[in-house]
């Protein structure tokens, strides 16, 4: 495990520092987007964030390189150098086409074809889906295997990709759900060969690990830089390549050897995966039901994604950040206790957490119900009811209504509109 934090180390510190010069010169020769309507923000802030991450796991796995003739653990991940070069290309490949999205603003169909040309890459050079961990399930058809890994691995990119809508998302959630990861992928690999605690999977979470958390000081709210379509796209590959090279390949039966019940050890390998992306996979499914019974495209933008509407609610920006770190940290801290004996510390863990973070996320609608009767309970004219007839939503509502008396009432302009409305800033 010491490696593995070396790694993050190396990553974290490569990351911050490039993030800290990427954002110097986006500043001077003025890289930045237009505002758009959907933003949260309101000052023009760079985006490519996603540059200087790059450039952090690439140092991180050209020291891992660099060491592995000094560990043995190390070598045998690079002796076969075919998919460790495909994950860089194609990392390379999304952090180009991710620049020039936040750049120009490519069309959907030029983006989604450009994810499929990035997860062919690795698909073709050896990291697919072989078989499912559940009842010895296989992939027989090598066609089938790479169809179905391009779809695993761009269903990933998008799904982190459509949270990237608050400062410090999807790096809070990446870096929680790939450290969970990465003790899952570390307990796994002792189990099952105890003379080498070294995976794939474990290296490239350890270094997304590494670069989520040296970039998460220029995102936190307010963000001074975001990280861009080039950014979650590249956590998202990374993600899905690391899930695919346990889940797809793993051996059931050996398994076994944990000790536990021939179901339990099954699902681990597709839990873990499923519950550290499950707040994005909803976000990403909510999204594209909506755009397609609207009759736009699934990947027309719009601003009904779930951090807006934990803003809508009352959230503030950074209790709204704060509730997707709870969920993803109990979803995948949970399904990872089911590693362990006995399971009912599992159970226990996931239930209390799903009810507090219920309970925190539905706060402001209890809040907003209780302001609303004692609005209208406060006698007229006392100091309650001033304090709270906003939220009262006769009042509210009788207030945009003009009076008609004998000749025509004209409102007064901004009479009863909202001050936080686009037309009256």
């Amino acid at each position: 495990m010491t490696l593995f934090l070396a790694l993050a180390l190396i990553s974290a510190v490569i990351t911050f520092g490039m993030s800290v010069v990427v954002y110097k010169v986006s500043m001077r020769f003025k890289l930045y987007p237009k505002i758009r309507e959907r933003d949260v923000h309101t000052r023009p802030t760079p985006r490519l964030g996603g540059v200087a991450m790059f450039l952090g796991i690439l140092v991180a796995f050209g020291v891992s390189w660099l060491l592995s003739s000094q560990f043995g653990v190390l070598s045998l991940i690079f002796s076969d150098a075919g998919p460790i070069i495909a994950i860089l290309g194609a990392a390379l490949l999304i952090v180009v086409l991710g620049v020039a999205d936040d750049l120009w603003d490519l069309d959907w169909m030029t983006k989604l074809a450009g994810q499929f040309v990035a997860a062919g890459i690795v698909a073709w050079l050896g990291v697919q889906i072989y078989s499912l961990p559940i009842g010895g399930l296989t992939i027989g058809s090598p066609v089938m295997s790479i169809v179905i890994t391009l779809f695993a691995i761009v269903l990933v990119m998008n799904a982190i990709n459509f949270i990237d809508g608050l400062d410090g998302l999807v790096a809070g959630v990446a870096l929680i759900a790939n450290g969970t990861f990465l003790v899952y992928t570390y307990l796994l690999q002792r189990d099952i060969s105890p003379q080498n605690y070294f995976s794939l999977a474990g290296v490239i979470a350890a270094i997304l690990v590494g670069a989520c958390a040296g970039f998460l000081p220029l995102n936190w709210h307010p963000a001074k830089m975001f990280m861009g379509d080039a950014g979650a796209l590249l956590i998202g590959l990374l993600m899905a390549t690391s899930a695919i090279s346990v889940t797809g390949t793993i051996n059931p039966e050996a398994l076994q050897t944990l000790g536990k019940s021939s179901l339990v050890p099954a699902f681990i390998p597709v839990t873990i995966p499923f519950a550290v992306l499950v707040i994005p996979l909803l976000d990403f499914g909510l999204a594209v039901v909506r755009r397609l019974r609207a009759g736009k495209s699934p990947f027309s933008a719009d601003r009904k994604h779930l951090h807006h509407r934990l803003l809508d609610m009352g959230h503030t920006h950074l209790h709204a950040v704060l509730i997707f770190y709870a969920w993803t940290a109990v979803l995948s801290i949970g399904c990872l206790l089911f590693f362990f004996d006995p399971y009912w510390m599992a159970i226990v863990f996931v239930a209390i957490g799903l009810v507090i973070c219920t309970a925190i996320t539905l706060a402001p609608l209890s809040r907003r119900k209780l302001n609303e009767a004692v609005a209208e309970l406060a006698p007229a004219g006392s100091k309650e009811a001033e304090e709270t007839a906003k939220y009262d939503a006769l009042d509210i509502a009788s207030e945009q209504i003009p009076v008609t008396t004998s000749g025509p009432v004209t409102t007064p302009p901004g009479a009863g509109a909202d001050p936080t409305s686009k037309e009256t800033r």
